[in-house]
C-alpha cells in the first residue's frame, strides 16, 4: 500500500510548509490593506423590555 509509506510523502509536504512559512508568507504579510480600520466612537443602544402579553 503506497499510503502507509511516508518517504515521498513526507519531504513533499515539508518542502511545501517550509515554503509558504518561509517565502509566500512573509510576502502576503508585508501588503498593506486597502481599507484600513478606523477607530469608531462606541455607541450605546437603548434596549426596551420585551412585554409578554400573557402576563
Amino acid at each position: 500500500m503506497p499510503q502507509l509509506n511516508p518517504n515521498p510523502w513526507f519531504y513533499i509536504m515539508l518542502t511545501t510548509w517550509l515554503t509558504l512559512s518561509l517565502i509566500i508568507q512573509p510576502k502576503i504579510l508585508s501588503f498593506l490593506p486597502t481599507n484600513p480600520v478606523h477607530d469608531k466612537p462606541s455607541t450605546k443602544t437603548k434596549t426596551h423590555p420585551w412585554t409578554w402579553p400573557w402576563t
